[in-house]
């Protein structure tokens, strides 16, 4: 007699690992199909270009911080300084007081107000009007000028606090800006490691030949600078062409972009301020159209790149790190305008 069984249903269990197996297979397929390439040479150069980009409008901000830092240092030491001066004087104020109490005992004793006075605080005792009438006129102004030196020391000292609480900040920023630096440079290393080895070497050929061709094949025209002081600084520019860029430099060996504009600037005689930011104010402002050799480039919304215009539409400047300084385009990046100092 035939069976009526139904035949044997599969487990649930397996049915449903089964499942899940077949659509995660299906998922990593799926995104093995839409995962990114490996990036390009050209690719990666695009990321490591923008990288040091960030990475110069960083060092701006950083010298600009470390500008700071330097002159809250120096009032700092010029306060304390006077704080030290002050309270030697304050000494021999006192002691001059001392020695007419002294002589006054001699002489028949000490007036009971320079007794309050050498016991106390002068300012507690000068807040007691009536025993100024006990003083001689010689001891009352020594008294004045003791308490309007402690009142100015005290502001000094107070000054002086606070500018060492600002020199803190400086610190803490320089620290976080120049990390930001570096992290910067370390993605762009990081990027530059992820190529083959003979595809970093054809960038770094590429970068060589951007260096020596930018020199040996500019044609910069026959435009004059406009005054002496620009002319000079561009000839003393001219000086360090092949010269490294490196972050936060001011040369005379390596030089970032206005390190090298404030350096040059300074061989003319002509003080600019540290960042690019900064050293756009000085000056003439000039359209393209305007600019001759030896003026000031600015380049980008944040004004963080700077060089010198150096005719026939090059400019020369300090680039970017791995590269050295250099003619290159005017078109080779955002400009905004000219300055012309002097």
């Amino acid at each position: 007699m035939a069976s009526h069984r139904r035949p044997k249903q599969p487990s649930r269990t397996r049915v449903s690992v089964f499942t899940m197996t077949a659509a995660a297979a299906v998922a990593l397929t799926s995104q093995a199909a839409h995962a990114d390439p490996t990036p390009s040479k050209k690719e990666v150069k695009k990321k490591v270009d923008k990288l040091y980009e960030e990475a110069e409008g960083a060092t701006e901000k950083y010298n600009g911080a470390k500008e700071k830092h330097k002159k809250l240092q120096k009032q700092v030491n010029n306060l304390q300084d006077s704080v030290a001066r002050g309270q030697g004087s304050l000494n021999s104020m006192r002691d001059g007081l001392g020695s007419m109490a002294t002589a006054q005992y001699r002489t028949g004793g000490v007036d009971p107000s320079v007794q309050l006075f050498l016991s106390s605080d002068p300012d507690n005792y000068l807040d007691r009007a009536a025993t100024m009438d006990q003083l001689s006129g010689k001891q009352a102004e020594a008294l004045k000028k003791i308490k309007n030196k402690q009142r100015g020391l005290a502001q000094k000292r107070q000054e002086a606090s606070d500018k060492l609480k600002d020199l803190a900040e400086t610190r803490k920023e320089l620290g976080s800006k120049k990390k930001k630096i570096q992290g910067k440079l370390a993605e762009a290393r990081e990027l530059l490691n992820s190529l083959t080895a003979e595809e970093r070497e054809e960038l770094a050929e590429d970068e060589e030949r951007a260096n020596r061709d930018s020199n040996d094949r500019v044609e910069l025209g026959d435009d004059k600078s406009a005054s002496q002081r620009a002319a000079a600084a561009f000839n003393a520019a001219k000086t360090k062409i092949g010269t490294p860029y490196v972050w936060g430099a001011t040369g005379p060996s390596s030089f970032d972009c206005s390190g090298l504009t404030s350096w040059a600037y300074k061989q003319a005689g002509v003080s600019l301020p540290r960042i690019s930011q900064d050293q756009a104010n000085v000056g003439t402002r000039l359209g393209k159209g305007e600019l001759a050799p030896g003026d000031l480039v600015f380049f980008y919304d944040d004004l963080h790149h700077v060089g010198f215009y150096a005719g026939n539409g090059q400019i020369l400047h300090a680039p970017k790190p791995g590269a050295n300084v250099r003619y290159e385009s005017i078109n080779n990046m955002p400009f905004m305008f000219g300055q012309r100092v002097g």
